[in-house]
């Protein structure tokens, strides 16, 4: 996959392999192996190819630019339903087993507390 992204970068920059691999300061079997699939780059020739062909490291590993997904006030939306759901099934869990609505409560909120430090750490994505 990553040859075929690499081949197909190169050929809209209008490079020959050879022209690639001079500029790259490799071999043109080097570049033709990457393409066929023989070989791969590692990441610090990926860095460099992505410069040389004016594309990012990401579009050369997985292709194409990722597809706009939902919009980010729905991905909101539906995030905060299921933590909504999170904590009120901790709380109905812990009613269930401890029989007492403080620690109902209790793992509500903590489950709360997990999630905004969740959220601060990692982001909201």
């Amino acid at each position: 996959m990553v040859g075929k992204n690499i081949k197909k970068a190169r050929e809209g920059k209008g490079l020959s392999q050879e022209q690639l691999a001079e500029r790259l300061n490799v071999t043109r079997q080097a570049v033709s192996n990457w393409e066929r699939g023989k070989t791969q780059p590692d990441i610090e020739m990926l860095q460099r190819l992505s410069e040389v062909l004016e594309v990012s490291v990401e579009e050369l590993i997985y292709g194409e630019k990722a597809k706009k997904g939902p919009s980010r006030e729905l991905s909101i939306k539906i995030g905060s339903d299921g933590l909504t759901v999170g904590a009120a099934l901790a709380m109905i869990i812990s009613y269930v087993k401890w029989q007492s609505i403080g620690w109902a409560l209790l793992h509500g909120l903590l489950n709360w507390i997990y999630v905004i430090y969740y959220i601060i750490k990692y982001g909201w994505s």
